[in-house]
């Protein structure tokens, strides 16, 4: 079995970055992509790419298209595209995504569930 790589995107293609010295608390919305490197709790709904640099924290329910974890996330994760979890990543809850990546050496805590949000919900219904 081979070792899958997750591509590491150029920051230079990212839309809006959020530096380290960044404390965030409240709702983030975006429908382009952006990368957070410092601390944020509160609530992420994003029709965007959100990108979780490796000194990040985020304390949040995260709805994004794609989820890219390189820091630290504590709570839900739904994307509709995928979620990457890197070597570095550590999430503690739940993931809803039709497609997951988990490198080697990077903690998952919580439930997956691999469909879609709007798969889900519809179910719900």
């Amino acid at each position: 079995m081979s070792d899958i790589q997750i591509q590491t995107i150029d920051e230079a293609e990212i839309d809006t970055i959020l530096a380290e010295d960044i404390d965030f608390t409240g709702k983030l919305g975006f429908d382009k992509s952006l990368m957070i490197k410092g601390r944020m709790k509160g609530d992420v709904k994003a029709e965007g790419d959100f990108y979780i640099g490796e000194s990040a924290v985020v304390e949040a329910r995260v709805e994004a298209n794609i989820v890219s974890v390189k820091g630290t996330v504590h709570g839900n994760i739904y994307a509709y595209d995928r979620v990457e979890i890197f070597s570095c990543g550590h999430v503690d809850g739940d993931i809803t995504a039709p497609d997951i990546i988990m490198e080697s050496g990077c903690s998952f805590n919580g439930i997956c569930t691999m469909k879609s949000p709007n798969e889900v919900q519809e179910n719900e219904e």
